[in-house]
């Protein structure tokens, strides 16, 4: 029979660089599990994406053993890195700071198809757009 999960926790950590201190120390040592194990688990499977930040779903079962299961990057830290900016706009969509082509969206799109609500590129495009209007990032070609 498999085991079944007591408690599920999400965190976003940047790729290679989970370390057993704070924020990651604070959230899974009160869950018991072994953090130096998690943190060279986690380290391992996500060293060659080195400086992405990778949402990560924890299980933690019974026994304090656990799984995890790493996401795609956010669209938004992924914006963020194609266009080239350090944050969004304070405004929304009312002002615009960055500019990214239709293939740079095609591309976050595929990166982001996996995670995302949509069955075709097309729809994940959508969706990735909508984040970019919201941090202020115009698409070319697009109004």
């Amino acid at each position: 029979m498999a085991k079944e999960a007591i408690k599920k926790i999400k965190l976003q950590i940047e790729a290679g660089k989970a370390t057993p201190a704070p924020p990651v120390g604070t959230v899974l040592g009160p869950a018991g599990i072994n953090l130096q194990d998690f943190c060279t688990k986690y380290n391992e499977a996500t060293r060659e994406k080195m400086g992405d930040v990778l949402p990560v779903e924890i299980s933690i079962y019974e026994d304090r053993s656990f799984d995890f299961v790493i996401k795609t990057p956010p669209t938004a830290f992924l914006l963020k890195k194609f266009a080239k900016i350090k944050k969004g706009s304070t405004k929304g969509s009312n002002e615009v700071i960055a500019t990214i082509s239709k293939s740079t969206l095609k591309e976050i799109a595929e990166i982001k198809l996996p995670d995302l609500n949509a069955y075709t590129v097309e729809e994940a495009m959508k969706i990735v757009a909508g984040t970019a209007k919201n941090m202020g990032i115009a698409i070319e070609g697009e109004e």
